[in-house]
């Protein structure tokens, strides 16, 4: 890298909450009308508010002249006694200075907190893992802090014995960890007739990425004697008021992969996660992995639940919509770069982003500065991991000019993230879940970065 890159590629934060309490109240009435231009220009005119102290926020420049007095003057944390060990609570937290980094809840999409969506901040995460605590959450009902001694999980249905497991019986049993992406299958919904919202955490932001540990479902299913060659599928129950069922093919279970899981990033799963068990389907819109999970029936056909025969479900252009179209196809979005930065500077910059596909490893991803008409291959980061999240880098060094960067990632199927144009000469601009088109980040003159979408 050239001397004069080195102080090149500074990125002003995006503003993480863009409305009050009062302006989600007035975007979700106006949102209720029908009225989505309202929606995305409340976004605009509050994020335009927020880049003043964002910029404020960040300031601690080099001088242009004399000694850096962050460097002559020592600070109290040179000279003084630090805190001690465990003395802030036994569980460790943030620092203060990072405090702002939160999943936030979906802004006016959901009229109650209980039956509610909060989304990762995927623009200010490192690597593939997300942080238990910035997991993105999906509820119906609220979320429950089960009692684990109190909590069982029965396996019936076509099996010889139908059996009723504790947490302690299900915890003495081999387990597996492992990284999986989980995405709900309505992330990046609103972007289907238009641009929406202005940031990846709002876009995108309803997918992360954890080490899983648990038992295979197929080792429960043994044990309780299922019927493997009839029994083409299981519903899974949870044990929450919404009262969230769904079927799972049985080849996805016979396969090994769906796990019976209680731990999470290295820790038992946390509260709104679905502790103390709950269902990991790889590859599979998150819907299916049932929390507080409580059931297992084997059966022999599709149980066409309540949430997989009106809710979550393709609406079609002519009108039909389909079913049980639960696996989650390739997809990426660039993360830096990406909407409500600001580039501060001409010069170097690394492209920075994530893919993920739910049939496999992503093989290759390439991204574009043009919006579309050039493409250069990015450096996929190890580890390449079976469904789930990949970290993709690419060098770039930004004239000044506007530019719209894009990424577009392949997985080791040969599938790969196609365009709006192309999703929607397929699946029209009234459906809502499984949208994994291109995303695009325009990059004006002025350095800050906004969403818009590429014909």
């Amino acid at each position: 890298m050239k001397d004069e890159s080195i102080n090149s590629g500074r990125v002003q934060k995006a503003p993480e909450n863009f409305l009050t309490p009062e302006g989600v109240r007035t975007v979700f009435a106006e949102g209720k009308k029908g009225r989505r231009d309202f929606i995305r220009n409340a976004f605009a005119a509050a994020a335009a508010g927020a880049a003043a102290p964002m910029a404020m926020a960040q300031g601690n420049p080099l001088p242009t002249e004399g000694g850096d007095p962050n460097i002559l003057n020592l600070p109290e944390h040179a000279t003084g006694l630090g805190q001690g060990v465990a003395m802030d609570g036994g569980y460790g937290k943030p620092s203060k200075f990072e405090s702002n980094v939160q999943r936030r809840q979906s802004p006016g999409l959901t009229q109650t907190t209980q039956a509610s969506v909060s989304f990762a901040p995927l623009q200010s995460l490192f690597g593939i893992v997300t942080p238990s605590g910035l997991h993105f959450e999906r509820h119906h009902q609220g979320w429950w802090d089960i009692d684990p001694s109190k909590h069982r999980l029965m396996i019936n249905g076509m099996v010889k014995n139908a059996k009723v497991f504790t947490m302690d019986e299900i915890m003495r049993l081999p387990a597996v960890s492992r990284f999986h992406f989980i995405e709900c299958g309505a992330n990046t919904a609103t972007e289907w007739g238009n641009v929406a919202v202005p940031t990846v955490h709002y876009t995108h932001g309803m997918v992360s990425c954890s080490e899983f540990t648990g038992v295979p479902l197929i080792t429960l299913l043994e044990l309780a004697g299922a019927d493997l060659k009839n029994g083409k599928f299981i519903l899974a129950e949870g044990g929450d008021g919404s009262a969230m069922t769904r079927t799972i093919p049985m080849s996805l279970i016979t396969s090994g992969e769906v796990l019976v899981a209680y731990g999470q990033n290295g820790e038992m799963l946390r509260p709104e996660n679905g502790y103390p068990l709950r269902l990991i389907v790889p590859g599979v819109q998150g819907v299916s992995w049932v929390k507080y999970l409580r059931r297992i029936e084997v059966g022999d056909k599709p149980y066409a639940a309540k949430d997989e025969a009106v809710h979550y479900i393709d609406l079609q252009p002519s009108g039909l919509h389909r079913q049980y179209s639960n696996i989650q196809e390739v997809k990426s979005v660039v993360t830096t770069p990406s909407g409500g930065q600001v580039l501060l500077d001409k010069g170097f910059y690394n492209i920075t982003g994530l893919a993920w596909s739910g049939k496999g490893k992503i093989k290759r991803v390439d991204v574009s500065t043009d919006g579309g008409r050039n493409w250069r291959q990015a450096r996929l980061e190890t580890p390449v991991l079976s469904k789930a999240l990949t970290r993709f880098n690419l060098d770039w060094v930004w004239d000044g000019k506007p530019a719209i960067i894009q990424s577009r990632a392949q997985d080791d199927t040969g599938h790969v993230q196609p365009t709006y144009q192309q999703l929607r000469a397929v699946r029209g601009t009234r459906s809502i879940y499984h949208n994994n088109a291109i995303q695009s980040w325009l990059v004006q003159e002025n350095g800050e970065v906004k969403n818009v979408q590429v014909s």
